[in-house]
């Protein structure tokens, strides 16, 4: 459920000398301060969470960037930076008495190094304009998250985005080389190298996934890779959803590492189906998505290992792509799968897990008994190579209760996750969708070592604040009441 005014709100009116300093270094275009002009931006793609903020700045040039963060900390004002606000986390939910950074404007791509394959860019470039860019050097970029027409690189820095490639291709961590960023103190940094390593500590790393709550990310160097020789996708039907996740263990134990595999039960594919007509089978229970590529000899006894694998598992049917544009066809079903799912339900509350594999059936047994005690139907699509759960509560946020029901039950899902050995979020981020199940998932000594590393490069704390990382208060509170709601303070933002 929203949080409440008094839990999100900073407490002060407009900064007068804000926005005076602001007028002065940013052309009017490039300033919003009207209720019209900023809604847009009140939210990500997690809706049940609102907010206007004080601001809404869209700089043109990083000298814009570092003047508007030295300005917020001199006056010790709050900035949230948000680039295509497809996140589902709430992570770039801004603060009313803060100031929205927007990186909209930031869409270049800098340079194309096909020899040495990578590429520059800026943050606001989308993630599939990337590999439409390259597409004539015979390259591409790997992670392909289900929003990569809308979704931009920056933001997928931020998340640590994978997409259904990860499986065999890594996350977003895997494929750059180096960033710029621009601290809250508006000192631009440059973090690992044009090479496959930097010296010194792997800031990298630390930076991918960060939420914005380290540094703005103004520039990034990716990874490219060569496109396969060949790419072919079996589509997989099972009757029972439980032996469509055996068989994703049975493919991975046969040391087979498919370029993409991915699951979808029942309520999924028929809603799927019914959007994008990929050519499912409506009367399956459960579906597998198996892709194989690289050389032609290869995909080939790849391809025969694993339709026999499936087989063996209980498969009913068994399909080849036959063609590119199938191929095509079958993964845009799968990448609709979200949009699909919001046209048979009112409102959908998407959860985001990772499990260890061998936990699949376990796990889906267990939501699939949850939606019964709820009266939720679930629908259920997902990584399921890499474990990552994405179950789709379909919900209707006009009927008294139902929101509260539904975040009790995803609740509950993240919390299963932890307790088979998996992880609260594996790309959609903490934000403040989660920030409860971080106090579930860690100990008192490793939160304040998050609250030193975020120290470390925001001692004021001025950086998307009240995200991600729960105080340990707040982990006293939620410990006390658990089941929140969505109403418990934020002693995070209270300083402001």
């Amino acid at each position: 459920m929203p949080a409440s005014e008094q839990e999100m709100s900073c407490g002060r009116g407009p900064h007068e000398d804000l926005i005076r300093s602001l007028k002065q270094m940013l052309p009017p275009e490039s300033l919003l301060t009207d209720a019209e002009d900023m809604r847009p931006f009140e939210c990500d793609g997690l809706s049940v969470y609102r907010r206007l903020p004080m601001v809404v700045v869209l700089p043109d040039t990083v000298d814009q960037i570092q003047s508007i963060l030295r300005l917020c900390h001199t006056l010790q004002v709050p900035v949230v930076a948000r680039g295509a606000g497809t996140g589902l986390s709430g992570g770039a939910l801004p603060l009313s008495n803060g100031v929205l950074l927007s990186l909209a404007k930031f869409k270049r791509i800098l340079n194309i190094d096909p020899e040495n394959a990578m590429a520059t860019l800026q943050p606001g470039v989308r993630n599939l304009a990337i590999s439409d860019a390259v597409a004539k050097y015979g390259l591409y970029y790997a992670p392909d998250p289900s929003s990569q027409i809308a979704c931009t690189i920056g933001g997928n820095v931020a998340e640590n985005s994978g997409g259904v490639h990860c499986l065999k291709y890594g996350l977003t961590v895997h494929n750059i080389l180096m960033l710029k960023v621009v601290t809250m103190e508006g000192e631009l940094l440059t973090i690992g190298a044009e090479t496959l390593d930097a010296p010194g500590y792997d800031l990298l790393a630390l930076m991918s996934g960060s939420e914005g709550m380290l540094a703005v990310i103004v520039e990034v160097t990716v990874k490219l890779l060569p496109r396969p020789e060949r790419a072919q996708v079996l589509l997989a039907a099972f009757d029972d959803v439980y032996k469509a996740g055996e068989g994703v263990g049975a493919v991975i134990a046969a040391g087979i590492i498919p370029a993409g595999l991915e699951m979808m039960d029942k309520l999924a594919i028929q809603a799927a189906e019914d959007f994008a007509h990929a050519g499912y089978p409506r009367d399956a229970e459960a579906i597998l998505l198996c892709e194989l590529d690289g050389t032609n000899a290869e995909v080939s006894e790849h391809i025969l290992a694993v339709r026999k694998i499936l087989q063996q598992s209980g498969a009913t049917e068994v399909r080849t792509a036959a063609s590119e544009a199938e191929r095509q066809l079958f993964w845009k079903g799968r990448k609709s799968a979200f949009p699909a799912v919001g046209r048979i339900s009112p409102d959908y509350y998407c959860m985001d897990g990772t499990i260890p594999r061998r936990q699949l059936p376990r796990v889906l047994r267990q939501i699939s008994l949850w939606a019964e005690e709820y009266g939720l139907p679930v629908a259920n699509v997902f990584h399921a190579g890499d474990g990552n759960l994405h179950p789709l509560i379909l919900f209707d946020a006009n009927r008294d209760g139902e929101l509260a029901r539904t975040e009790e039950f995803g609740q509950r899902i993240l919390e299963l996750c932890v307790e088979v050995g998996g992880s609260i979020t594996g790309e959609h981020g903490v934000g403040v969708e989660k920030i409860n199940q971080m106090c579930t998932q860690f100990k008192a000594d490793e939160l304040e070592q998050f609250h030193s590393v975020k120290s470390a490069f925001d001692p004021d704390w001025l950086l998307n604040p009240g995200k991600a990382v729960p105080t340990l208060q707040r982990c006293a509170e939620f410990g006390a009441m658990h089941v929140h709601h969505g109403q418990l303070p934020h002693p995070e933002l209270e300083r402001f």
